[in-house]
């Protein structure tokens, strides 16, 4: 395996969505067969202050809008930002379940129906807490020749790692999503185990009210 990741714009076309047209355009990279998607509307190549957002995968959450976690949601809150601002990238990497794989990731499930949280589920089973890897995003943003980025995340690593990755993050840009029952000790284990930047107050206030929640 290539000790640097290489990508290739190998494809692009018109999407037009709810949100807004975009320009969808596929990534074959020299490291496995993933194919990563950049979601684009309006000119950013060479611009800075970008309006971007770097998503993983989620089936259960993007495709099926399971309330389990906030992916969807942050997923089309995105979109409804670049929109807004009428220039942008969503960067969509083939990393389901923070690395794991949909398979993995359900039987995490499974544990957490018992009664660990999404960290120690992972761990479990002999995964990371957070396997994700942020290289390609990075070379995607490369190839975009963008200058400078606003990251839209509640994520701290993920900014430290695209800094570090050699993209500027000029302003973190927050993505505030829907407290379900079952999503709410989800969030609050974001917040107190994976430092996630979000309020946990009204986390606690939902699992006081539903003490039943999903973790």
């Amino acid at each position: 395996m290539d000790k640097e990741i290489k990508v290739t714009r190998a494809a692009c076309a018109r999407v037009p969505t709810a949100e807004g047209s975009f320009e969808l355009c596929v990534y074959e990279n020299n490291q496995d067969d993933k194919e990563h998607l950049a979601i684009v509307m309006g000119d950013v190549f060479r611009q800075r202050d970008v309006a971007v957002r770097i998503h993983s995968e989620c089936f259960t959450g993007d495709v099926l809008g399971s309330r389990r976690c906030d992916c969807g949601e942050q997923l089309h809150r995105a979109m409804e930002y670049v929109a807004m601002e009428g220039q942008g990238i969503i960067i969509y990497l083939r990393q389901e379940g923070r690395g794991i794989g949909l398979k993995e990731k359900l039987l995490a499930y499974n544990l957490q129906d018992d009664g660990l949280d999404t960290v120690d589920a992972n761990l479990a089973l002999g995964h990371a807490a957070d396997g994700r890897d942020y290289s390609a995003a990075a070379a995607i943003l490369r190839d975009l020749e963008v200058r400078s980025v606003r990251l839209m995340t509640n994520n701290p690593v993920k900014i430290s790692d695209l800094e570090r990755l050699g993209i500027p993050v000029s302003e973190r840009v927050a993505l505030e999503t829907t407290v379900y029952p079952d999503n709410a000790a989800y969030l609050l284990t974001k917040v107190q185990r994976m430092h996630h930047l979000l309020d946990a107050r009204p986390l606690m206030n939902a699992l006081v009210s539903h003490p039943n929640g999903h973790h």
